[in-house]
């Protein structure tokens, strides 16, 4: 039995917990913002790595990580940082969904050969966030710095670096790399000729390791593990497995599920990504998500999202007819990008605030439903589904997912799952160099603890007011849905 640590640098803070070993019970937490000020007014978007340093210090603070044998990373996706040949910052990192990068997004695609030609390369279409984008950017708007970018890190790579006090070695694993734009997850490797497509020169790349490998050990003896970007973190923490996907419900939406190969999808509407276990976790994304719920809340004059699911529950499923196809900011899932949202079976009956409440839940519901098909439709199953986001908790969301879904819906109780799951691979990690533990088998800590919500008598009245979402969808965008 012993101790290890799990640390999520997200974009805004510092998140530290330390678990037993054996099972993964949380024994203590740090937490400590990210001092973001930019002190000479640069843009939300760059920001200086020693800021993430400075809260990771603070919130290890007070002896926290006392005892501890093995530390995981997990940190924000996205983040790339260009390095000089002495490993020096060449400039602030480059994080988040950088829309000065929308340009250098679609000249990336054209320069390639289009959508279909990215998907094949890396199993994913360059989009403003991707790190391939932003080297793009670089090399376009801030020559100088691109032609002394000698090397490139993601946000938990340079902070793995740094914990190990930057060795010659510099590591990622799977995870990060397959969210870069410059690496396949169905191939294993990277793809440098488009690092010198985007930057117009190469750069040096850290290796890949294993899921359960270690990027090092610290002076004092403290084993890093290879650390991961959030979302892979997430869903080690939360213990996903074959059968499992993710619906997250963000201001847009996303759906991912454990498969155990790369998906090759020629439209670019798949993204396929590694997982933090040697799996893969392919990708569909919505435009449309809590953005539609507080849109309704804002016609109707209602205050909060409670609100609107109070008065949802008002009505009854299928909204008496009324159909949101909930497009408010175009749509990625189906490919309407320039479309708008569309209100169908308007009747005087229909005519009541609590009809269009509902209509807002089953809406965006139905929406995601459709990302959940174009998974399905490529043989990923899905026998659970585990409901992330503050909106995950709102009564109406609760009542109408798992028929519009029609599977098992699980609602996990609020916790640090990105944190848990660096420590649970750092666990691994440590069991493995301890030859306690198969590389390939990770440590079976406590699942999340949630609420299972089954579709029950509820299935056959879901899947009609599904149906009646895709018959309006068909209707007003003929053939754009193709899963």
């Amino acid at each position: 039995m012993g101790i290890v640590a799990g640390l999520d640098s997200s974009p805004d803070f510092t998140r530290i917990v330390v678990c037993d070993t054996d099972t993964g019970a949380v024994l203590r937490q740090g937490y400590a913002p990210h001092p973001l000020e930019s002190p000479d007014g640069g843009r939300p978007s760059d920001v200086d790595p020693q800021a993430w340093l400075l809260s990771l210090g603070e919130a290890a603070a007070g002896g926290l990580l006392e005892g501890v044998q093995a530390i995981g990373v997990s940190a924000q996706a996205n983040a790339v940082i260009p390095l000089d040949a002495q490993g020096n910052t060449v400039r602030p990192a480059m994080t988040g969904g950088d829309k000065r990068a929308q340009v250098a997004a679609a000249d990336l695609v054209d320069a390639l050969g289009g959508r279909e030609a990215w998907a094949q390369a890396v199993g994913c279409v360059p989009q403003a966030a991707h790190p391939v984008t932003k080297l793009r950017w670089l090399a376009k708007n801030e020559p100088d710095a691109a032609a002394r970018t000698a090397m490139l890190m993601q946000a938990h790579d340079w902070l793995v670096w740094q914990l190990l006090g930057r060795p010659v070695r510099r590591t990622t694993d799977r995870g990060g790399a397959s969210g870069t734009g410059y690496w396949s997850a169905a191939t294993g490797a990277y793809r440098p000729e488009l690092v010198e497509l985007a930057l117009g020169r190469q750069a040096m790349l850290p290796e890949v390791i294993g899921p359960s490998d270690a990027a090092g050990t610290t002076p004092e003896g403290l084993l890093i593990s290879a650390g991961t970007v959030e979302t892979m973190a997430a869903a080690f923490g939360l213990g996903l497995g074959l059968g499992d996907a993710v619906v997250s419900l963000g201001a847009s939406g996303s759906v991912m599920a454990v498969h155990p190969e790369a998906l090759y999808d020629p439209s670019g509407t798949i993204t396929t990504l590694a997982d933090a276990t040697g799996m893969h976790l392919p990708v569909v994304t919505t435009l449309n998500a809590v953005r539609t719920l507080r849109g309704t809340a804002e016609l109707l004059g209602l205050p909060d999202l409670e609100t609107l699911s109070d008065l949802a529950l008002k009505s009854t499923p299928g909204a008496h007819g009324l159909v949101l196809l909930p497009y408010l900011e175009g749509e990625r899932t189906p490919a309407l990008p320039h479309t708008a949202g569309t209100l169908a079976g308007l009747r005087r009956e229909s005519m009541k605030p609590e009809h269009l409440a509902r209509a807002a839940f089953e809406g965006m519901l139905c929406g995601l439903a459709d990302a959940l098909d174009v998974l399905r439709g490529r043989g990923v199953e899905v026998r659970r589904i585990f409901l992330l986001g503050p909106a995950a908790g709102l009564p109406a969301v609760q009542a109408a997912a798992p028929s519009l879904f029609g599977t098992q819906v699980v609602v996990p109780q609020p916790a640090d799952y990105a944190a848990i799951g660096a420590a649970r691979q750092a666990a691994w990690a440590l069991g493995v160099s301890q030859g306690t533990l198969d590389p390939h088998v990770p440590p079976a800590w406590q699942g999340a603890v949630a609420q299972v919500l089954e579709p029950g008598e509820e299935l056959a009245v879901g899947q009609a007011v599904r149906q009646q979402f895709v018959s309006v969808r068909e209707q007003t965008h003929p053939g754009a849905f193709r899963p």
